[in-house]
């Protein structure tokens, strides 16, 4: 299953987020288990990048960008992108990206705490609980 990770479920794992980080930190183990695919959007990495500088110093700031891009791919954002995006039924333009770079990008789920953002999404939502709930056990 390709999985787009939505920003807030990285960052209440690189941030430590309670009472989130646990559900959000096993969705990562299962990209790092390749139990699924794992998926960022390339707006996601600058937003991160940011706020990470924000709340730790810099070297450890890009170390740990390094390791997000060690585990995830990244879906782009190009033109089709934004022009999809454009058109979408999400008021939301960044989440609009987000839902049509992971489309284009072969993702079927993205992954969000903020699930009613993404109402008229084209692609399935699921919060970081119920990814982990729909898939079978090992």
């Amino acid at each position: 299953m390709r999985v787009l990770v939505d920003t807030n479920v990285v960052l209440d794992v690189l941030l430590a987020r309670r009472p989130f980080v646990a559900a959000s930190a096993e969705v990562f183990g299962l990209v790092e288990q390749s139990r699924i695919e794992g998926l960022l959007c390339a707006t996601t990495i600058t937003t991160i990048d940011y706020l990470l500088a924000q709340a730790m110093p810099r070297p450890l700031a890009r170390q740990s960008l390094q390791k997000i891009l060690e585990l995830f791919e990244i879906a782009p954002v190009n033109r089709a992108v934004l022009e999809e995006a454009m058109r979408s039924r999400l008021t939301d333009f960044e989440d609009a990206v987000l839902d049509q770079a992971g489309r284009l990008a072969g993702a079927e789920v993205i992954v969000t705490r903020n699930q009613s953002d993404f109402r008229h999404a084209s692609l399935k939502i699921l919060g970081p609980d119920e990814l982990l709930a729909s898939l079978p056990a090992l």
